[in-house]
């Protein structure tokens, strides 16, 4: 490994461990909004129990969520954004095309 990048890397986890201690302030901080769980399925015309199926949770989860005791994480809050950027196109997708028996 060339020696600047060797060096360039050891002094990044340096800051690295100071910004954990509480010793120097990270130079940029990125927040993001969670989005409001219930506006999203009221949005989309939803039922609790048929926005819940939706996003592939129980309907004690989705209550959880709309009444802030919880907050989605990883992959449901990327739904969710999905969800209240685009509902039609989410709620086409993750239905699927009909299919006959």
């Amino acid at each position: 490994m060339d020696k600047t990048l060797f060096d360039d890397l050891v002094q990044s986890l340096k800051e690295a461990k100071a910004i954990t201690n509480g010793q120097a302030q990270p130079s940029r901080r990125i927040v993001l909004e969670a989005e409001d769980v219930r506006q999203v399925r009221e949005h989309t015309g939803l039922s609790q129990q048929d926005f819940a199926r939706l996003m592939r949770v129980s309907v004690k989860t989705l209550q959880n969520w709309e009444q802030h005791r919880r907050t989605p994480t990883g992959p449901a809050a990327a739904l969710l954004k999905i969800v209240a950027t685009a509902p039609e196109v989410a709620i086409r997708s993750l239905h699927g095309p009909a299919k006959v028996i």
